[in-house]
């Protein structure tokens, strides 16, 4: 991670909401944060907690209607992503900011070679000759570690395996040298060798190539692994955000807490059944008005029925939005978390 240097991305309270027969399903609400050059921010939380759709809404590929944008700045390089228009957006798409899709199977299109899938964003964001892509292209499966490039371009995706398969999509993420990357759980469907593999190849390519990484995943042990901070979602928002190492010695949110109690250890006698958080993530109806983790959370009072806790600062570069102090173990003196401008710093 490069410090010092001002964020490549910086997201102000973005809000997403889906239209539904039932009425309005607020995905996302005020979720602010930044991403440094360099960095490797990893994202987790429950399925449901909102981690892709925050992730999606940056580049706006959810569809349109149910999607509904309710406010909020994207900010890469300088410009509002939320203010582009189409072909802007489809310029940095692929170009500025690269996305690797959770299914490969499904992302990649089943009647084109992979040549035509890798070919396409470098001629169409890069104006490269057929030739050139072709080139390009075959310099790309080299990259990720596919072996025998040049005779492997002329192959369909049901031709790879489901390794192979997400080596293509890492591809066709870096094809024209984006400076973020926003990998959507990229390993799940992956047995553990594989995964192993892929996580090296990312680590391997950051190096070289310097570009800032969105980790989102479910998984606390690759998270430990690879990044240099961690965004705790739940609900629809950011619950704790804090470097990679003070989350796992010092979690300051009840869920984070409860997250890495579900953890199995390695170490010790075998424990008799898996920890698990009780209860259902919820369904956010409508804008939060109190804690959303309320109802799991046994450090509930009085307080987290009456308001939606802001962030609060809990040490150098970590803030947790929760209204139970763990240092003192009892309920939090301040009146106010993080000012708005300074939530995503």
């Amino acid at each position: 991670m490069v410090t010092g240097q001002r964020p490549i991305l910086s997201v102000e309270s973005l809000n997403t909401a889906f239209r539904t027969r039932g009425g309005y399903v607020h995905a996302v609400n005020d979720v602010s944060f930044d991403l440094r050059p360099g960095e490797l921010l990893g994202v987790v939380g429950e399925s449901g907690s909102g981690k892709s759709v925050t992730m999606m809404s940056l580049i706006s590929i959810l569809p349109s209607p149910p999607a509904e944008n309710r406010g909020g700045r994207v900010l890469f390089e300088g410009r509002d992503l939320l203010k582009l228009s189409p072909p802007e957006l489809r310029q940095v798409r692929g170009a500025g900011i690269g996305f690797i899709f959770q299914d490969p199977m499904t992302s990649l299109n089943p009647v084109f070679t992979i040549a035509n899938q890798l070919m396409e964003p470098l001629r169409t964001h890069m104006g490269m000759s057929r030739d050139a892509a072709r080139t390009r292209a075959r310099e790309l499966l080299e990259l990720v570690g596919i072996p025998d490039a040049a005779r492997r371009l002329d192959d369909y995706p049901h031709q790879f395996s489901g390794g192979m398969r997400q080596r293509v999509m890492i591809a066709i993420a870096l094809a024209c040298d984006p400076k973020v990357l926003i990998a959507d759980e990229p390993t799940t469907a992956l047995d553990v060798t594989i995964q192993a593999q892929i996580i090296e190849l990312v680590r391997d390519l950051r190096r070289k190539l310097g570009m800032a990484i969105i980790w989102i995943t479910h998984d606390l042990g690759v998270i430990a692994g690879i990044a240099d901070r961690v965004m705790v979602m739940y609900g629809g928002q950011i619950v704790e955000m804090a470097p990679v190492r003070e989350l796992f010695a010092r979690p300051r949110h009840p869920y984070t807490r409860a997250l890495l109690q579900t953890v199995p250890s390695v170490r010790g006698e075998r424990a008799a059944k898996l920890n698990v958080i009780q209860g259902q993530p919820p369904i956010v109806r409508d804008r939060p008005k109190a804690c959303n983790f309320r109802f799991r959370c046994p450090y509930r009072f009085e307080r987290c029925d009456a308001e939606n806790p802001p962030r609060f600062p809990v040490g150098p570069a970590h803030d947790a939005a929760c209204f139970w102090d763990f240092d003192r173990d009892s309920p939090r003196l301040e009146a106010r978390g993080l000012p708005r401008e300074a939530a995503h710093a």
